[in-house]
């Protein structure tokens, strides 16, 4: 209660940095926050194009399918690489002024998650080009994308610590995100990789297991509740793991930083 109370009593300071966060991110640009709705649109168009057309994937809701895995792993990429440098960005900061250090990484994941929101928005016009009309399955997708945000929190934390000290972390880290692309089934249908002996490359990846229930919801189909419990398995364990790595090294990182 007593980390819940000094908490609550900075959520002031927490919102003003995702604020500039969202700021910083959109500065010196004409379109401003309209870019993360054209963005993913226009990204999706070119997937559907090389993945669709291409590879012989003409389903209509195949524009929907890649989109929805688009977003989720955009803002998972993307909040954990801003996570992982925002001690060393914040350093000057840190050094002057007294700020609970985990409101920075924690910060660069809410307004990621703030943006991603944002981008969903996308998702109606294109559900009705695919005519994926709104249903009850579609109010499930809330479910998978606050567990999107539990095992963001959990990895950023984790990349967060670590990068101080080891700064080729955000390198390595780069890599690791292109493995964890292609295993999350975002642009092709893994049905073939599920029946062969390589199913578990993508049963045990938590960013599939949540995006394949957020594409359920949004189209219409029943959850995959074991892959949502195995996501939210993930996510509690790293955000436990995190935290504690976190609170156990941050009286150190005013030396490394």
């Amino acid at each position: 209660m007593e980390h819940f109370n000094a908490f609550w009593k900075r959520r002031g300071l927490l919102l003003e940095l995702v604020k500039r966060g969202i700021k910083l991110k959109y500065r010196k640009s004409y379109l401003g926050i309209v870019w993360s709705l054209l963005e993913p649109l226009l990204s999706t168009i070119v997937l559907t194009i090389v993945f669709g057309t291409l590879f012989g994937r003409g389903e209509r809701d195949f524009p929907l399918y890649v989109l929805c895995g688009r977003l989720l792993y955009t803002f998972y990429a993307s909040s954990t690489k801003s996570a992982a440098r925002s001690i060393r960005t914040n350093a000057s900061m840190i050094k002057k002024v007294y700020v609970p250090k985990y409101l920075y990484p924690l910060s660069s994941i809410l307004f990621n998650y703030v943006i991603t929101g944002i981008s969903l928005l996308v998702l109606i016009p294109l559900c009705i080009y695919c005519r994926q009309y709104p249903n009850m399955h579609m109010l499930y997708a809330f479910v998978p994308f606050a567990v999107l945000f539990v095992l963001t929190y959990g990895s950023g934390m984790i990349l967060a610590t670590i990068s101080v000290f080891f700064r080729d972390m955000e390198y390595l880290w780069d890599v690791i995100l292109m493995v964890i692309m292609y295993t999350s089934a975002i642009m092709y249908m893994p049905d073939r990789l599920m029946k062969s002996g390589f199913a578990w490359i993508l049963k045990y990846n938590p960013l599939f297991c949540v995006i394949t229930n957020f594409r359920d919801a949004m189209m219409g189909k029943p959850m995959e509740w074991n892959y949502l419990f195995t996501a939210a398995v993930y996510g509690v364990a790293l955000s436990v793991i995190g935290t504690y790595m976190f609170y156990k090294k941050q009286d150190d990182f005013i030396l490394a930083i």
